[in-house]
């Protein structure tokens, strides 16, 4: 496909969904206006949008309407956000940089930095709740259901522990691919499968997106550490070489740079052949994962 589509496509999903993260997030006033300033300097701060465009495109798939879509994208943005203001906190990765800007705990306080990270989290769940994300309650509670399953101990957080209880043992390659396959594949997973859910698709529809999100969150994660590596601070927009200095527990510590670079090519190649069932239809999800390989941010 042309990069130039793809290219397109990105940056219409990353309009849509900062639009309507504007819109949905609530106004800095009254007495607690600093806790919303934090939340939308962390939610609106920059950043890919990855995880929208790929709700945006799954969606696409069965017609689903547009008002739908922005409505999980944001959802789904603010969990994203959240987790990287607690994640970036002195008690866990103590990051001073996210996207170019200082972090939320640094440009606002502690205090304010937990209560906006918990204020995007229950916020997300609200919008999912809410009669405008569909008609129908039965997808909305699937919707609500599946994302705290992606969010929570045994997706993004139980991954974000075992994270941390690696850098002082010494686990295997299968325990690492596990703990990324939660940490960071979940919430790409939930991305792929919003579409199907908000389009009530057949269960074959839904299980390939489900794989096809799997196997790019861990292409997503393998390219990640690469960069904390090999990359540069100015384009990555935050610290590198953090990772290995603390020990963190990669694939590209198993395997190092030329093997884990291989791995992550296969992942993404696994990806687009979970795909076929949707024939041209999916062409701009076949493109993102050759995107999620090759990017450098």
């Amino acid at each position: 496909m042309a990069v130039a589509s793809l290219e397109a496509a990105l940056g219409d999903a990353k309009s849509f969904v900062e639009q309507e993260l504007d819109a949905l997030l609530p106004q800095a006033l009254g007495p607690e206006a600093r806790l919303i300033e934090a939340m939308r300097y962390a939610v609106l701060g920059g950043g890919k949008r990855l995880r929208p465009f790929f709700v945006v495109q799954s969606g696409s798939l069965f017609g689903v309407d547009r008002r739908s879509l922005g409505r999980v994208a944001a959802a789904l943005e603010c969990v994203h956000a959240y987790s990287l203001v607690h994640d970036d906190l002195p008690a866990m990765d103590d990051d001073e940089l996210r996207h170019g800007k200082p972090t939320v705990h640094r440009a606002f306080d502690e205090a304010t930095a937990i209560l906006a990270g918990d204020a995007l989290l229950t916020h997300a769940f609200a919008l999912l709740a809410a009669p405008d994300c569909h008609g129908d309650p039965f997808v909305r509670c699937e919707l609500v259901a599946r994302l705290a399953q992606a969010a929570g101990s045994a997706g993004m957080i139980g991954g974000q522990v075992l994270d941390i209880a690696f850098e002082t043992t010494s686990p295997t390659q299968q325990e690492i691919i596990r703990m990324q396959r939660m940490k960071t594949a979940a919430l790409f997973t939930f991305a792929c499968e919003a579409g199907a859910i908000l389009g009530k698709a057949s269960n074959s529809a839904r299980a390939a997106l489900v794989a096809f999100g799997q196997e790019i969150g861990l292409t997503f994660q393998i390219i990640d550490d690469l960069l904390d590596l090999e990359g540069d601070a100015a384009t990555v927009g935050k610290a590198v070489a953090k990772d290995a200095g603390r020990g963190k527990a990669t694939i590209v510590a198993e395997l190092g740079l030329a093997r884990a670079r291989t791995q992550a090519e296969a992942m993404a190649a696994q990806a687009i052949r979970h795909l076929d069932l949707f024939g041209e239809k999916a062409e701009l999800l076949r493109g993102a994962a050759d995107f999620v390989v090759s990017r450098k941010s």
